[in-house]
């Protein structure tokens, strides 16, 4: 690869380093003289096989790249920096048990307490640093169900860069329930694990998805039941976890633990104040239509509103000991989520998106109901090699990965379950652009901001996935 050159904007063509390529520098890089040293052969070559520059003008990527080693010490230490760290003194292990026993000291009465590995479907070993909840919130952040959520619906398909997909709606859910989790003496693990996972189980599209799944179930589809049952059930939570997602929307019982119900009440201050601010960002509404009650009590913006609602909850939980909200905050928000019915999630505009994202989901569940063998399989079984389930992705069936088919038969209720999982679990791009590949879909009739080009990794091989 010698004499490729790259070219770096205002700095004309450089000789570039192909991969694997040995150099020598001439004279030490600014990595070697913050060192004293000239750079040395090992990481002259790790620079190379990095393909970085190593000219004068590429010396930033040079430093960054020459640190692969870090600082070795006498005491046969590894730091991080070359230069400014420092020994400190004092430091201890805090363990899980103690934790586990402050813990118990510092929450609140009726908070949920962590003990041990906690109630799991297959027993575990305890973690010796970590709490039952905090792992459970580990894993659900590391899974793939969760970092899929970034390529799905909030509210508007196919989001511009500045409005909100369900990942950051989960991430905006957790900010809120845990800062009532804190301030009320509620476990903030347990909150957290359930806030990042409640919305894993939503198919792509929004809220369409679960009318587009449910004549194919007995009992229809709902996004929390599913979520907590099939999507994060290869991560084998805590009960109480599970409990939280599954009843996390107010159209369910209630949660068992108050931190679950904190989460309830979180989701709706959340979507509520952002995705108003989505659709003023957007032109759909003016934040000049916002109900005089709601401005009154909590605010125009965002930040004030959630600022209301979050002391309202608060001031409620300790006072009387309910997981609630007394008035005027109750109906403040609960005129903002009105507001947002009719102007925003049932205008003609999201209606008509709805129609469209139903019929391409319809489809496609029928299409690997009948050609299950398209669809890529992790079996449960599979999934939960390892150990106590660390190993798990996340996503249950049709996670991606795996064998494809395994030899189910089309057309059979073990295929059309299979479909359902495959297709929930895909982004929203994945899903159209499979409706335009593989069914021949017109693009003119997919949903109104879906860029179906470009995306050619369709399930048709092992190892296939969805983006």
């Amino acid at each position: 690869m010698a004499g490729r050159t790259r070219s770096t904007a205002g700095q004309g063509a450089q000789p570039f380093l192909g991969r694997w390529a040995r150099t020598t520098v001439q004279g030490p890089s600014l990595y070697g003289r913050a060192k004293g040293r000239p750079t040395t052969r090992v990481e002259v070559t790790a620079l190379a096989t990095l393909g970085v520059v190593t000219s004068e003008a590429g010396e930033q990527a040079t430093t960054w790249a020459a640190t692969m080693s870090g600082t070795p010490l006498p005491e046969g230490v590894v730091l991080a920096h070359a230069t400014g760290q420092r020994r400190r003194e004092g430091m201890r292990l805090v363990a899980r048990e103690a934790r586990e026993e402050a813990e118990d000291l510092q929450l609140a009465p009726g908070a949920t307490r962590a003990f041990g590995s906690g109630k799991r479907a297959r027993e575990e070993e305890p973690d010796p640093l970590r709490t039952c909840f905090e792992r459970d919130r580990d894993r659900i952040l590391h899974s793939s169900a969760f970092r899929r959520l970034a390529g799905k619906t909030q509210v508007f398909v196919f989001p511009r860069d500045h409005q909100r997909t369900r990942l950051t709606h989960a991430l905006e859910v957790a900010q809120v329930a845990t800062a009532v989790a804190r301030a009320t003496g509620l476990n903030i693990a347990l909150t957290e694990a359930i806030a990042l996972g409640h919305d894993c189980g939503h198919g792509p599209g929004g809220h369409a998805s679960e009318e587009a799944f449910s004549p194919f179930l007995q009992g229809g589809y709902h996004h929390a039941i599913w979520g907590a049952d099939v999507v994060l059930a290869p991560l084998n939570l805590c009960a109480e976890t599970l409990d939280g997602v599954r009843h996390h929307s107010w159209s369910l019982p209630s949660p068992l633990t108050p931190e679950g119900e904190v989460v309830s009440w979180a989701d709706r201050l959340a979507y509520c104040a952002h995705d108003f601010e989505d659709a003023v960002s957007v032109g759909v509404v003016h934040c000049d239509d916002l109900p005089a009650e709601v401005a009154l009590v909590a605010g125009r913006t965002r930040n004030a509103q959630l600022r209301s609602f979050i002391n309202a909850l608060v001031s409620c939980i300790v006072e009387t000991g309910y997981v609630g909200m007394r008035e005027p905050y109750a109906s403040a928000l609960s005129a903002l989520r009105a507001f947002n019915y009719e102007r925003i999630y049932t205008s003609p505009s999201s209606v008509a998106q709805g129609r469209s994202v139903k019929a391409v989901l319809v489809a496609l569940v029928e299409f690997f109901a009948e050609h299950p063998e398209r669809a890529p399989v992790r079996p449960i079984g599979q999934a939960l090699a390892g150990r106590g389930g660390e190993c798990a992705s996340g996503g249950g069936l049709g996670a991606g990965g795996g064998d494809v088919g395994d030899g189910v038969a089309g057309g059979t209720e073990q295929a059309l379950r299979r479909a359902i999982s495959y297709v929930a679990g895909m982004t929203d791009r994945f899903a159209f652009s499979c409706a335009v590949e593989l069914l021949g879909w017109d693009p003119a009739r997919l949903p109104r901001g879906i860029d179906a080009t470009g995306v050619s990794a369709l399930p048709s091989g092992p190892g296939s996935a969805f983006g």
